[in-house]
């Protein structure tokens, strides 16, 4: 879990929250890379798709529309567009609905506290919580 402060846009914060997965396994060295990163439009900056290039994670995010322009624009020299695996961006509702929990919980939606440790301390019980379905 990374928190961050409210103001925070989450896409500044992709490399950041990749940088801490752990899954250990049965046997061998834990995982450290998703096979995907399914986002929004919101976070497509030209950094974050370099960063997941770069770690050969396959990318689950569409274009913004102006930037879809803009290749257009440039014409041969604004490359092919990114790939989009339509099929799997159609799961990305489980994780909208995850979301979605959270805001039932007002503190945290609100992000009312100031300090980061307070808000870890509503936002890991809160996680758990989902996690056992209570």
């Amino acid at each position: 879990m990374v928190i961050t402060g409210g103001q925070r846009n989450d896409g500044v914060m992709l490399a950041v929250t990749l940088e801490d997965i752990y899954v250990p396994r049965p046997h061998g060295r834990p995982r450290t890379t998703p096979d995907a990163v399914m986002a929004d439009r919101g976070d497509t900056p030209g950094a974050n798709r370099s960063y997941l290039r770069a770690r050969h994670i396959k990318m689950v995010i569409p274009e913004k529309k102006n930037e879809i322009a803009a290749r257009k624009k440039r014409g041969s020299a604004g490359r092919r567009p990114p790939t989009l695996d339509t099929e799997a961006y159609k799961g990305r509702n489980v994780m909208e609905r995850a979301f979605n929990r959270v805001k039932q919980w007002h503190r945290l939606a609100a992000r009312y506290d100031k300090l980061a440790t307070t808000y870890r301390s509503a936002a890991a019980p809160h996680a758990v919580l989902q996690w056992l379905r209570v």
